[in-house]
């Protein structure tokens, strides 16, 4: 399934409307465009809506909040809750301080949310766990991952993925548990952004959202994967993630994924 659904995204170049971290704005935009798809940022509430209206799918992202930008998510967000693309939410920081906590469930309140991203717990804290989220980096979390993140799916219908060593993703019925990646992943800022992206590309072509995402992950892992087999440092390896997912094909992604479905 996995190469079928990455082919459509370089086939279909899906226009990912992204109002997102202005940390890593520029690395979603080029691996958005690296894998195939068409990236564009923006944030301005003049014009969000209407850019929603002629995107494949919207990611927001909260890891730069301002009260201005919630607004243009939201009209952004109900301009593609009414086109019926896929809504991706990055929940950056959610756990950390009360503004993101509380601008994360305006967000699920106002718009249908499609897929809730985040690290363990991000995920936690927006399924009602106490817990503290260390920044942007999270902490440890109590209990099954997989039971957290079921819950928060069936809680607001949405697919939930839970990014780490092991990433996870659930609709609330099906549960899919993606292997791929490397450690020299998380030494570069904004890898679970750039996921964010590579995530809304694929649900873009694709209506089955969890399958969605868990191809997405696993393809934006074996480009880490191979990145990290011919890199120093973090450098180095940031230079030849562009150039490995640039490319990747059916036959690497075939290879070397790992998607376990429970």
């Amino acid at each position: 399934m996995i190469s079928e659904i990455f082919n459509r995204v370089r086939q279909n170049k899906p226009l990912v409307h992204h109002i997102t971290n202005w940390v890593t704005i520029y690395d979603c935009a080029n691996m958005t465009r690296a894998f195939g798809a068409l990236p564009v940022m923006a944030h301005a509430k003049e014009e969000a809506a209407e850019m929603a209206a002629v995107a494949s799918s919207l990611v927001l992202n909260i890891g730069t909040l301002t009260s201005e930008l919630i607004e243009a998510m939201i009209l952004a967000g109900k301009s593609a809750n009414k086109k019926g693309i896929p809504v991706v939410l990055d929940a950056v920081g959610v756990g950390a301080t009360k503004l993101r906590d509380d601008k994360a469930f305006e967000l699920l309140d106002k718009i249908k949310i499609d897929i809730i991203k985040g690290n363990a717990s991000e995920i936690a804290k927006l399924a009602g766990e106490n817990v503290v989220t260390k920044g942007v980096e999270s902490t440890k979390v109590d209990g099954s991952l997989v039971e957290i993140a079921v819950k928060l799916a069936n809680r607001y219908k949405s697919v939930v993925v839970i990014t780490g060593k092991q990433d996870i993703v659930t609709d609330g019925k099906k549960v899919y548990l993606v292997n791929n990646g490397h450690a020299m992943m998380g030494c570069i800022v904004g890898t679970g952004c750039m996921a964010a992206s590579i995530i809304g590309a694929f649900a873009g072509v694709e209506k089955d959202y969890a399958k969605a995402a868990a191809c997405a992950l696993s393809a934006f892992g074996i480009a880490g994967e191979l990145a990290a087999s011919k890199s120093n440092g973090p450098g180095t390896f940031k230079e030849n993630f562009y150039d490995e997912a640039y490319n990747l094909d059916g036959q690497k992604l075939k290879q070397r994924a790992k998607i376990e479905e429970r």
